[in-house]
């Protein structure tokens, strides 16, 4: 899968994006803590290409396509079919290219990718409540606030509180009316 927007390309990350990757997260990691943890060394960026060789989880990057630098990342994890149809969404941008929108096209990108090809009914982002770069994110997108759980995921070894986002693909579908939606399609349906 490989997918274009304007600025950027989404990928399934690979053994030879492994230097590049590492680097740009150990450049990000102010950026990063305390609301991340991504993989910071190649046993750890191994150990989560093994991982997306299941069929629950995925791990994509974001390339800026001018110059293919890695602009972050977005992992879709716990894919669960049957009936509910949903899976989570963790994501992560890289210091130097954060505010210039790479991530928020990324995300649409994503969303498709969700939606169209994976076929989900809903994906969900649980983000600490003081995040607000990954909140404006989810925002942009068209996540809308669930609720708030206390102390939900441990990260960098402690339980922090999250909120949860969410967006099904009728919300998805609405906010891209006039735009570009070329297979519509209702989790009714799936």
């Amino acid at each position: 899968m490989e997918s274009n927007w304007d600025r950027v390309v989404l990928q399934p990350a690979s053994r030879r994006d492994r230097s590049d990757f590492v680097a740009a997260m150990r450049a990000s990691a102010d950026l990063h803590r305390p609301w991340i943890s991504p993989p910071v060394d190649e046993d750890a960026f191994d150990a989560v290409l093994a991982r997306a060789r299941g069929d629950s989880f995925e791990f994509l990057l974001v390339r800026r396509r001018a110059d293919t630098a890695i602009a972050g990342y977005f992992d879709i994890s716990q894919i669960i079919r049957g009936p509910l149809q949903s899976a989570f969404v963790g994501y992560g941008g890289v210091a130097g290219l954060s505010g210039q929108g790479y991530m928020s096209e990324g995300m649409q990108l994503l969303l498709r990718y969700v939606f169209e090809d994976l076929r989900l009914h809903r994906v969900e982002a649980n983000i600490q409540p003081g995040n607000e770069p990954s909140l404006a994110l989810a925002r942009r997108a068209g996540f809308v606030r669930e609720g708030y759980s206390e102390r939900y995921l441990k990260i960098g070894g402690e339980w922090r509180d999250h909120e949860r986002w969410a967006i099904r693909v009728e919300q998805w579908q609405r906010r891209r009316e006039g735009g570009y939606a070329p297979r519509q399609w209702s989790s009714e349906s799936a």
